[in-house]
């Protein structure tokens, strides 16, 4: 189960909810203001795996900046799904997000959860709005998910380049492009989230005018006998 906005007054009833549930694994996230929370969690046995730094950018007071990367960016073409599940499979192989940092989770299949998240973007509505892909002769090396959170914001939900195209420019490119897609449905700010460590991320979008705003700590707390 997941719980968003934990706060010290909402614990007991979420850990009252997972138990009654028969939960195996709550994944909670907290401010990483509420310190209250997060001590509470940690006297109920929640683990500590990363931290989401969030990022906006308002779209309407500076001009979006021109695309200088090397590699094209295009929408998704039907058909492109296998192509950008194993973008993904190979990107994500090891990140160091929160289901790889829990020893109890398989590694192999904490890295297919990503390759899964991506396909199901590219063939579900509900996954994502629009899919973007970079474009090396005809095959895609690297895709970003793009969602509207609401009628002003759009956000960037997940961004993957494979190694042999990385150190080109194209998470800069996918920057540029998504904050045109999401100008031209009616946003005027855009959002974009990665772990704390990821910082050639984190400089990139700082470089396209992204400021720091928020962050999160992400918990894993499990349900069984071994201490739960």
């Amino acid at each position: 189960m997941r719980a968003a906005e934990v706060t010290v007054d909402a614990l007991p009833a979420i850990l009252e909810f997972c138990r009654s549930n028969e939960a195996r694994l709550l994944i909670a996230r907290c401010l990483t203001s509420e310190l209250s929370a997060v001590q509470a969690m940690e006297r109920e046995g929640f683990l500590l795996m990363d931290t989401l730094v969030y990022y906006e950018r308002d779209l309407l007071k500076t001009p979006i900046p021109p695309d200088q990367g090397r590699i094209p960016i295009r929408t998704f073409r039907p058909g492109e799904e296998d192509a950008v599940r194993a973008v993904a499979a190979s990107a994500f192989r090891g990140y160091f997000g929160h289901y790889h940092a829990d020893s109890r989770l398989d590694r192999h299949r904490s890295d297919e959860a990503y390759a899964d998240w991506a396909q199901r973007s590219c063939l579900s509505g509900e996954a994502a709005d629009e899919v973007l892909v970079a474009d090396c002769d005809g095959k895609p090396v690297g895709f970003t998910t793009l969602r509207m959170n609401s009628p002003t914001e759009g956000e960037g939900v997940l961004v993957a380049v494979a190694p042999e195209a990385q150190g080109r420019g194209v998470c800069v490119s996918f920057m540029v492009h998504a904050m045109k897609w999401c100008l031209s449905r009616g946003a005027s700010t855009m959002i974009i989230s990665t772990q704390l460590t990821n910082l050639s991320a984190q400089k990139a979008w700082v470089r396209v005018g992204f400021r720091p705003v928020q962050s999160y700590y992400t918990f894993h707390k499990w349900f069984d006998n071994l201490g739960c």
